[in-house]
């Protein structure tokens, strides 16, 4: 009996110690997925003898149909390296690469964006894209995948496409050189950095002394009041949009003294053919702004009210309703910039972009915030120092409202679509 009851404690021990520990941190991947789901998703047949599910008999288009039909579908997820929608154009590392593939065998490039590796293969083994252009892990993935093209580690992980596509494995097999991962990521670094749009002027002030900020502060003076904004804050956005300069172009397509999109031109009635002309550029920037506004008649205070109008003009709106949605769900005030301020930068983190709040993805929080901040310093430096309130009460800011249904940014990836 005591050696029984010996046998008992012992098991009793074991099983607490067995409770007791701790599930180790998932990890993720860069974006966002949590590291082994495709090993989980791909070996659905289990260690125990199951029966393996069929392979699939589609092997997808040749290299010859996808030509002949002049598009390839890229699959891909969200996140910072591998896509994500940036000023109306696509952005990140693997969607780069694949853009030049495209090119390089003379066909447009569409984007299926998945919501996890499991639905990527789902839809590749459905004919519902060409290529999965984000490094899976061989190691982890089996079935009717054929790995070819971009590895960035040589062994462990590279794109796919349908096994039994041997025509476009071999294309992007004999396309893809390492150097060319180094290349693009210095493209994508231009191509996000300032030097990115074309300026010609650059004086912050031109006569100091007689508070004379630009040669266009009569455009800003008469338009301020359409803006709901005080001249001196719409001739600091200008600075930092194009240096006060009409000519200014970026790689994106934004153009003129306040850089406005074809897009947004289209949607404000400026007819490209005027987009550098001053007057008109300077006056549909203004209708925009006044437009933001309104789309933020929730948040109450004109002060606030502008910082979220500045915000969406350089970001998106929606990205700046993502960031409010997390605020509210974590029981912070969404009508705050300090707390959107600091959202907007989270979102460029897998934690926060992936949230199910979250519908417009990743985003370059940081060069938001930065734009945010830069025009509230010149702002300071053009006014001499004084205070939002101060110019708000002259300006006409606090008055009325601008009422508009949102125009939603085109979310390439929501649809396949072309580039």
């Amino acid at each position: 009996m005591k050696n029984k009851g010996y046998l008992y404690a012992l098991y009793a021990l074991f099983l607490l110690s067995a409770c007791a520990d701790k599930k180790p941190q998932q990890e993720l991947t860069p974006w966002g997925t949590p590291v082994g789901e495709m090993e989980y998703a791909d070996n659905s047949d289990g260690a125990d003898g199951d029966e393996k599910k069929p392979a699939s008999t589609n092997k997808g288009l040749s290299l010859e149909d996808i030509q002949a039909n002049g598009e390839l579908i890229m699959l891909t997820v969200n996140g910072p390296t591998t896509y994500y929608d940036y000023h109306s154009h696509g952005m990140g590392l693997q969607y780069l690469l694949c853009e030049k593939f495209a090119q390089q065998i003379g066909v447009s490039l569409r984007v299926e964006e998945c919501k996890d590796t499991a639905e990527m293969v789902r839809k590749l083994e459905k004919g519902e894209g060409d290529v999965i252009a984000v490094p899976l892990p061989r190691k982890l993935t089996r079935g009717n995948l054929l790995f070819c093209g971009v590895t960035p580690d040589s062994t462990r992980t590279q794109w796919a496409v349908q096994n039994g596509n041997k025509s476009l494995a071999d294309t992007l097999n004999g396309w893809f050189k390492p150097k060319l991962i180094a290349q693009v990521k210095q493209e994508e670094s231009w191509l996000l950095s300032s030097a990115s749009v074309r300026r010609h002027v650059y004086s912050p002030f031109l006569n100091r002394s007689k508070g004379v900020i630009s040669r266009y502060d009569h455009l800003f003076q008469r338009y301020s009041g359409t803006a709901r904004m005080d001249w001196r804050l719409m001739a600091a956005q200008c600075y930092q949009e194009s240096c006060f300069d009409p000519n200014a172009k970026s790689w994106a397509g934004a153009c003129g003294l306040m850089q406005i999109m074809p897009s947004t031109a289209a949607h404000l009635g400026l007819p490209m053919s005027m987009i550098h002309e001053p007057e008109a550029n300077v006056a549909a920037a203004a209708r925009y702004m006044a437009e933001l506004q309104g789309h933020f008649a929730d948040v109450g205070d004109p002060f606030q009210r502008m910082l979220f109008a500045l915000a969406s003009y350089n970001g998106g709106y929606f990205h700046i309703r993502d960031a409010m949605s997390l605020a509210r769900k974590h029981g912070q005030n969404p009508h705050n910039w300090g707390v959107i301020r600091g959202y907007i930068l989270r979102l460029s983190q897998p934690a926060y972009y992936t949230d199910p709040v979250v519908k417009y993805g990743y985003m370059r929080g940081t060069e938001t915030v930065d734009y945010v901040d830069r025009i509230r310093a010149r702002w300071g430096e053009y006014s001499g120092g004084s205070g939002f309130h101060e110019s708000l009460r002259g300006s006409g800011m606090g008055s009325g409202s601008f009422h508009g249904a949102p125009i939603k940014s085109k979310r390439h990836y929501q649809n396949k679509y072309h580039i």
